[in-house]
C-alpha cells in the first residue's frame, strides 16, 4: 500500500441485495476502511457528510434510482421537548446515565441478545455472537463512547451503582460538531417507558453540555414505519445535493 492509499480513502460498492426497509427494492452501500493511518479530520468529514460508521468501515446507501435513505441531525441549541417528549423524562426518573469506554461486557451482550431476539429476530443482526458484539463496540478508530442506563434503587447510596440493573445502552461517536448515534438498546420488557425517545433525548442534553451543536441520527427513510420517530426531533437539517438544509 503507498503512503497516499494509506491516507486518503478507496471507495468500493457492495452487490445488489434486497432492501430491508422497503420492500421489492434493492440496496447498495458505497463503503471504505477506516483506518489508524486515515487523517482523523478525513474520517471526521465523512461521518459528518452523511457515511455512517459500522466497526472501522464507513458507508453511505448507493441505491440506483433511489433517494429514499436521507440522513438526518437535531439541531441542538434549538429543540425544545415537547409534553409527550417531557412525559417520557417523567417516566424514566430512576434511570442513571453512566459514560464509560466502550469496552464490550457480557451484561451488556445478555441486553442485546433480549433486545434482538424480541424486536429483530429477522433482521440483519440476528445471528451476531459474543464476538460480533465485541467488534461493534471497541473496534473504531475514532471516539466513541458507551452510555449505560441503570436502574437506581429506592436507596442508591446503599449500593454499586455497577450493580444497578442494566435497562438501555447506547454507542456513540464523538464528531467535532456533534454526537452521532451508532447503535443503541434496551429491555424489551419495559417498553411503555419509551426507552429509544429517552436515550435520544438524554443524548441531546449531553451534546448541549458539551457545547456541541448538533445530534446525528443516521438515516430516516421515507416510506419506512420504522423510521418515523425521527422526524419527532424537530427542528433539524437534513443532508441533499446541496448541503445541510433546515427541515
Amino acid at each position: 500500500m503507498t503512503e497516499q492509499q494509506k491516507h486518503f480513502p478507496e471507495f468500493y460498492v457492495t452487490a445488489p441485495q434486497p432492501c430491508p426497509y422497503l420492500p421489492g427494492r434493492q440496496e447498495r452501500k458505497l463503503f471504505t476502511h477506516l483506518t489508524q493511518e486515515k487523517p482523523a479530520g478525513l474520517i471526521d468529514n465523512l461521518l459528518r457528510g452523511g457515511f455512517r460508521r459500522s466497526q472501522n468501515i464507513a458507508y453511505m446507501p448507493y441505491c440506483e434510482g433511489c433517494q429514499a435513505c436521507v440522513s438526518v441531525r437535531v439541531v441542538i441549541d434549538e429543540f425544545v421537548i415537547g409534553r409527550s417528549m417531557r412525559r417520557v423524562l417523567d417516566k424514566t426518573r430512576h434511570l442513571e446515565a453512566r459514560r464509560v469506554p466502550p469496552e464490550p461486557t457480557s451484561e451488556q451482550f445478555g441486553l442485546f441478545r433480549r433486545y434482538i431476539d424480541a424486536r429483530h429476530s429477522d433482521g440483519g443482526m440476528a445471528d451476531m455472537t459474543v464476538l460480533d458484539y465485541a467488534m461493534m463496540v471497541e473496534d473504531s478508530v475514532i471516539n466513541t463512547f458507551v452510555t449505560e442506563y441503570r436502574e437506581k434503587p429506592e436507596n442508591p447510596l446503599d449500593s454499586d451503582p455497577d450493580s444497578w440493573p442494566l435497562k438501555a445502552v447506547a454507542l456513540c461517536d464523538l464528531l467535532s460538531d456533534g454526537i452521532s448515534m451508532v447503535y443503541s438498546f434496551y429491555d424489551p420488557n419495559i417498553e411503555q417507558l419509551s426507552l429509544g425517545t429517552y436515550m435520544i433525548l438524554e443524548h441531546v442534553e449531553y451534546a448541549r453540555t458539551l457545547g456541541l451543536p448538533y445530534l446525528y441520527l443516521g438515516y430516516w427513510i421515507n416510506g419506512s414505519r420504522k423510521m418515523n420517530y425521527k422526524m419527532r426531533f424537530q427542528p433539524q437539517e437534513q443532508l441533499g445535493p446541496n448541503g445541510w438544509v433546515r427541515t
